[in-house]
C-alpha cells in the first residue's frame, strides 16, 4: 500500500510539472541610443526559459540584416571584472567564433581575440542592456561597448512539423 501511494504521488508530480516545461521564445529589440543603432539597428534574442523561469540566450539574430551568432553561457571572471563599478548586468555569454560570430566579435571589441555579452535578466516587455567585453593578446579583459535596447516585441514561430514516418 505504502509503495502504490508514493508511486501516485510522484506520477502526480510529473504530471503537474509538465506544462512548466522549458520552452524557446524570440525577442525583438530596437537600438535606444545613438552608439547601439552605429552598431546595429535592432536584434532578436533566442531565449530559453527553463523550468523555474531562469533564462538562457542562445542565440543573437540581426534585425535588419543577415548576421546572427550563438553565444554559450559563461566566461572567465576576468569579464565581469571588467565591468564599470555599479554595473547591474552580470550574466556572461561567450560569442561563439563560427559564422558570423568572429564578425560580430570584431565589430564589437575591434583587435580583441575573443569576446563576450554581459546581459542583465531577460524579461519581456522590459529594455535590455549588454555590454560587449574583450580579452586582448596581453591577456588583459576590457569592457568595450555599451548596447541599449528598447523592447520591441516577440516573434511568433512556426510549430515544428511532425516527423515523416
Amino acid at each position: 500500500m505504502r509503495i502504490l501511494t508514493v508511486l501516485l504521488a510522484a506520477a502526480l508530480a510529473i504530471a503537474a510539472a509538465a506544462p512548466v516545461r522549458a520552452d524557446v521564445r524570440y525577442l525583438a529589440y530596437d537600438a535606444a541610443d545613438r552608439v547601439t543603432q552605429a552598431m546595429t539597428r535592432g536584434l532578436t534574442l533566442e531565449v530559453e526559459r527553463g523550468l523555474f523561469g531562469a533564462v538562457r540566450l542562445n542565440g543573437l539574430y540581426s534585425t535588419t540584416s543577415r548576421g546572427s551568432a550563438r553565444l554559450e553561457r559563461g566566461g572567465p571572471d576576468g569579464v565581469r571584472r571588467a565591468l564599470e563599478p555599479g554595473t547591474d548586468e552580470s550574466d556572461v555569454y561567450a560569442i561563439s567564433q563560427e559564422g558570423d560570430g568572429r564578425g560580430l566579435s570584431r565589430a564589437l571589441c575591434p583587435g580583441a581575440d575573443a569576446a563576450w555579452l554581459v546581459a542583465g535578466r531577460v524579461r519581456a516587455p522590459r529594455p535590455l542592456t549588454m555590454h560587449a567585453v574583450g580579452r586582448w593578446a596581453d591577456g588583459t579583459f576590457r569592457q568595450c561597448v555599451t548596447l541599449n535596447y528598447a523592447w520591441r516585441g516577440e516573434w511568433a514561430t512556426a510549430p515544428t512539423p511532425s516527423p515523416v514516418e
